[in-house]
């Protein structure tokens, strides 16, 4: 089984289905968010208390294997 699935979940009712952790309503979308601004791992965990550690790696895992799937992603060169 792979890291991630015990702490990620889709439900259409939950945040119209994004990813989140389990449990929450934290959306592995505002993990990495955060996390690109420059907010700290611990940052993360102080602004929400319910957030474990091991859920924000398992965010992290889940985006990257994500991100593995053969799309491509337009990305923008600014001028």
């Amino acid at each position: 089984m792979k890291t991630w699935m015990k702490w990620i979940v889709s439900d259409p009712s939950v945040m119209m289905g994004k990813p989140v952790i389990a449990g929450t309503r934290i959306t592995v979308e505002l993990i990495l968010e955060k996390l690109g601004a420059g907010e700290t791992i611990d940052d993360l965990l102080q602004a929400h208390p319910r957030l474990k550690r091991e859920a924000i790696q398992a965010a992290l895992a889940f985006a990257a294997e994500a991100l593995r799937a053969d799309v491509v992603y337009p990305v923008e060169v600014p001028a």
